[in-house]
C-alpha cells in the first residue's frame, strides 16, 4: 500500500509551477487522448474477443480446433514490440509503401495512406495485444452456456445470428466486462506503444513531468488523475455486471454446429485473421529484421543476463511470498490476513508508471535521510543506498505482480484437501513443518506456473523498468525501445524477439492447463 499512499498524498502537496502549466497546456489532452483509446480499445478487444470465442465454441469448421488456442498466441507479443515491427511494415519507406508506389508510380503526397504512428495505430496495437483477454473469459461463459437457452431464443424464430445477439451475449455480458476491465486497465498501464507513438496520454505525462520537467510532485498529481481512470473503468464494469447472473440446474452445452462452404470459410477468415495480425505477421517481420542486421551478439547475452537475473529474482521474491500469505490465510481462517491479502493483490490494477512514482517517491526519501545520518554520524558517504540499486526495481515489480503469484497460490492450495493439514498435525508436524514437508511438494506445478507467470511479466515490463533502473543497466525491454525511438528498429527486433519467445512459453503453459480444465 506504500506506493499507492505516496501518491495519493500528492494531492495534499498544492500546485507547483510545473503543475499548473500542465493544467494549461496539456492535461486537457491528457484526458481527452486516454479517453479516446480506451474508448477504442474497447470495441477492438470486445469485437475481436466476443466474434472468435462465440464462432469457436458455437461452430465447427476447418482450422477450429488449431485457432481455438493459437487465439491466445498474441499474449505473447507486447504491444510496444507489435508497434515496432508495423511501424518498420507500414512506414512510408517500409516495404508496404514502397511496393505500392513502384506498382502505381505515386510519388509522396501524390496518395493517402494510414499513418501508424497515430491514436488509432496505438489502438490497433493495443487491441490485437489484449483482445485474448476477453477471448479467454467470453469462451468460457459461451462453453457453459445450456442447450436450453439457445433453443429457446431459436424456437422464438430468431436466426443463428440472431440468436448470438439476443441469448448469448446478454447472457455473458457479465465476463465480457471483466474481460473488457483487464484489458483495459492493461491498456492505461502501457508506455512502450503510447510513448513511441508520440501520444500524449497519462503515463507519458507522467515521465514527462518526472523526466523532463524533473517535478515528482506534479508526476504523483497526474500518476493520481491516472488512479482515477482505473477506478472509472472498474465501476463501469461493476456498474454493466450489476447483478446479472445465470445458473441452470443441468448443465448442457449446446453442441456446435458444422459449418461448410462459404460459411466456413467465412468462420475460418474470422478467427485467423487476429492470429496472424496480431503473433505471426509481426513476428515474421521481427524475424526478417534480426536476421538481417545479426550484430547483436555480445549485448545480447548481457541483455539477456540482466533481464533473467532481474526476472528470476522477482519471480524468487513474489512466489515466496505468495506462498506464505496463500498459507497464512489457509491456516488461520482470519478475517484481518484475507483482507491484508486482497490489499496487497491492489498492485496488479495500478499501472507500472503510477508505481514507479510511488515507489521511488518514499525510498528517495529515505536513501535522503540515511545518507546524512551516515555521513553525520560517520563520515561515509554512501550515496543512493536503495533507489541507485534494483532493490527499488524489485520492490515495484513485487508490488505489481504480487496478485498473479498470490492468485496461482491461491487456486494450487485450494485443491489440496484440509485433511492433509490435519494428517500432518496429527503425526505432529507444526504449520512451518507441514508447509515445507507436505504441501510444497504438492504444490509444484503451482509454484512452476506462478514463477514462470511472474518471470515473463517482468521481461515485458517497461514503464517501471525505465523510471526505476540502475544506471547501466539496461534490459531486453529497454533496450528494444530505446533503439525504435532511435528509429534502429533492425537492431530492436532482436532483443524483442526474445521477450516473444520467453512469453510464448508461458502463454502456452497457461493455454494448454486451461483448455485441459475446460475440457475435463
Amino acid at each position: 500500500m506504500l506506493p499507492l499512499a505516496s501518491v495519493l498524498t500528492s494531492l495534499f502537496a498544492g500546485g507547483g509551477e510545473t503543475w499548473a502549466h500542465l493544467v494549461a497546456t496539456g492535461l486537457a489532452r491528457y484526458v481527452g487522448n486516454t479517453a479516446l483509446l480506451l474508448a477504442a480499445v474497447a470495441c477492438g478487444v470486445i469485437a475481436i474477443g466476443v466474434l472468435s470465442a462465440w464462432l469457436v465454441t458455437a461452430y465447427r469448421f476447418p482450422g477450429r480446433d488449431v485457432l481455438e488456442w493459437a487465439l491466445m498466441l498474441p499474449l505473447a507479443m507486447p504491444a510496444y514490440v507489435m508497434a515496432y515491427a508495423y511501424t518498420d511494415w507500414l512506414e512510408f519507406a517500409g516495404p508496404v509503401q514502397l511496393a505500392l508506389r513502384a506498382a502505381t508510380g505515386w510519388q509522396a503526397r501524390e496518395y493517402w495512406f494510414p499513418e501508424i504512428r497515430s491514436l488509432g495505430g496505438a489502438a490497433a496495437m493495443l487491441s490485437l495485444a489484449l483482445y485474448p483477454y476477453v477471448y479467454l473469459i467470453a469462451r468460457t461463459a459461451f462453453l457453459d452456456l445450456s442447450r436450453s437457452a439457445i433453443e429457446a431464443g431459436r424456437l422464438s424464430g430468431l436466426s443463428a445470428w440472431g440468436a448470438f445477439w439476443r441469448v448469448a451475449v446478454p447472457l455473458a455480458r457479465p465476463a465480457i466486462a471483466a474481460g473488457a476491465a483487464l484489458a483495459l486497465m492493461e491498456t492505461l498501464a502501457d508506455f512502450g506503444t503510447v510513448s513511441y507513438f508520440a501520444l500524449e496520454v497519462f503515463t507519458t505525462g507522467i515521465f514527462k513531468a518526472w523526466i523532463s520537467l524533473g517535478d515528482s510532485v506534479a508526476a504523483a498529481q497526474l500518476s493520481t488523475c491516472l488512479l482515477g481512470f482505473v477506478v472509472v473503468v472498474l465501476a463501469l464494469e461493476r456498474a454493466n455486471r450489476g447483478r446479472a447472473a445465470y445458473g441452470s440446474s443441468t448443465r448442457r452445452p449446446a453442441p456446435p454446429h458444422r459449418l461448410q462452404g462459404a460459411k466456413a470459410l467465412a468462420a475460418l477468415a474470422a478467427c485467423a485473421l487476429p492470429v496472424v495480425l496480431g503473433f505471426v505477421l509481426p513476428g515474421v517481420i521481427l524475424g526478417v529484421l534480426a536476421w538481417q542486421e545479426r550484430t547483436a551478439g555480445a549485448r545480447l547475452a548481457v541483455l539477456v543476463g540482466n533481464s533473467f537475473a532481474l526476472a528470476g529474482l522477482t519471480a524468487l521474491v513474489a512466489v515466496a511470498l505468495a506462498t506464505l500469505m496463500a498459507y497464512a490465510a489457509r491456516i488461520t481462517r482470519s478475517g484481518m490476513v484475507a483482507a491484508a491479502n486482497r490489499a496487497a493483490s491492489l498492485g496488479y490494477a495500478v499501472p507500472g508508471a503510477v508505481i514507479a512514482v510511488g515507489v521511488l517517491v518514499p525510498l528517495g526519501r529515505f536513501d535522503n535521510i540515511a545518507g546524512a545520518w551516515l555521513e553525520n554520524a560517520w563520515g561515509i558517504k554512501v550515496g543512493l543506498l536503495l533507489t541507485g540499486s534494483i532493490v527499488a526495481l524489485v520492490y515495484a515489480y513485487v508490488v505489481r505482480l504480487l496478485a498473479v503469484a498470490l492468485q496461482t497460490m491461491d487456486a494450487g492450495l485450494a485443491k489440496i484437501t484440509p485433511s492433509m493439514d490435519d494428517a500432518a498435525r496429527s503425526l505432529g508436524a507444526g504449520p512451518a513443518s507441514a508447509l515445507a514437508r507436505v504441501h510444497v511438494p504438492l504444490l509444484v506445478p503451482s509454484l512452476a506456473a506462478a514463477t514462470l507467470l511472474v518471470f515473463v511479466d517482468v521481461l515485458k515490463e517497461l514503464p517501471a523498468t525505465f523510471a526505476l533502473r540502475p544506471f547501466n543497466f539496461d534490459t531486453l525491454a529497454i533496450e528494444a525501445y530505446n533503439l525504435a525511438k532511435d528509429e534502429r528498429l533492425a537492431e530492436a527486433a532482436a532483443p524483442s524477439l526474445v521477450i516473444v519467445a520467453v512469453g510464448l512459453v508461458a502463454v502456452l503453459f497457461v493455454t494448454k492447463r486451461y483448455f485441459q480444465a475446460t475440457r475435463s
